[in-house]
This record gives structure tokens, sequence and C-alpha cells, in this order.
């Protein structure tokens, strides 16, 4: 290799400052890129380039030659290196999110509240009622009782009870409808 790196060279002032730098990388970048590659770090080039940034200016400060510069370059490249797995560990992993994927299901408070306590999501919906359609419907549905005996029982008409109960279940179909009830 014609342009290698000697220990001549890294004396001060045998080469421009420009040629000294090209040389160092020229003979020092091919062996720290396929050290970064090796490695497995995702940008081997970016990290490459970090190294250099770093090293040119002290090569006026290193002892040993050409040695000595490819000791202290690769101690730079080392420490790039775990600083770059050290911010990848501490880096939440980035996945894109896809609902098609995602089998988790967890139910709201609320709803496990509800469970805990016997409560569902018709008695949510039953809930969202007046009280006299919620009365009617819930002697009607669940006490199974017929119009006359829910009448008696409220206190109130047949004809009474037969429109509380109409407009209960137009008020559940609406609700339902509309999807405030969350599920």
């Amino acid at each position: 290799m014609p342009d290698s790196l000697t220990d001549r060279d890294l004396i001060a002032g045998v080469l421009p400052e420009t040629d000294l730098f090209a040389r160092v990388y020229e003979s020092l970048a091919p062996a720290v890129l396929g050290y970064f590659g090796a490695r497995g770090v995702d940008d081997p080039e970016a990290l490459m380039q970090d190294v250099f940034l770093s090293v040119l200016p002290r090569i006026g400060e290193i002892t040993g030659g050409v040695a000595g510069l490819r000791t202290f370059v690769f101690s730079v490249a080392h420490a790039r290196v775990v600083d770059y797995y050290r911010r990848v560990e501490r880096r939440p992993r980035s996945v894109d999110y896809d609902p098609l994927l995602d089998l988790r299901a967890v139910p709201s408070a609320e709803a496990e509240a509800l469970v805990r306590t016997g409560q569902t999501d018709a008695h949510l919906l039953i809930g969202a009622l007046k009280p006299e359609q919620r009365d009617v419907l819930m002697l009607r549905i669940v006490g199974e009782l017929s119009v006359e005996d829910v009448a008696s029982v409220l206190g109130k008409t047949p004809g009474a009870v037969k429109q509380l109960q109409r407009r209960g279940l137009k008020a559940l179909r609406e609700i339902v409808s509309e999807g405030v009830m969350a599920q």
C-alpha cells in the first residue's frame, strides 16, 4: 500500500495537517469500520466518523507511533461501541403497532368493578333510564310480571305502565344505537 501510515508521518511537521488526517483516516478507517460491523452496530459508518472526529484533533498528543495511534483509535472505537449498547439497552424498542396482532384485552376498571359488584352492561343501560321507566322494565323483565301486576305494584294504570315500558325500551334502543355505553 503506497500511502500506508508510518511512524515518521506522525512526527509533527513532516506532513501538512490535512495530508496527515487523510493518511490516518485511509489507513485506519477500514479496520474501524470492520470492527463496528463485527460488533453489530446499526450504523457503523456514522460511529466511525464519530471516532475520527474525536481522534484527529488529538493526533499530536499520541505517543508510540503508529502502534500507539492504532491503540488509541481502537480504545475510542471500543468506548463508542460500549456507549452505543448502553443507549440501545436504555431505549425502549420501537415496534409499529398493529391492532390486528394485538391480542391483549384488559377490562376497564369500571367494568371490572361492576362485574365484582354483580352489575353488568344491562345494569348500566337500565340505570340510564328515568326511574319510573327503570321500575317498569325491571318488574316486567326481571320480575316477569304482567302489565296489570306492574300497574298494581306501582299504583299506576295499565295504560301508564305500557306507555312507560314503550318509552323505556325506545330510550334503551337509542342508547345502544348511539353507542353511549362502552362495552
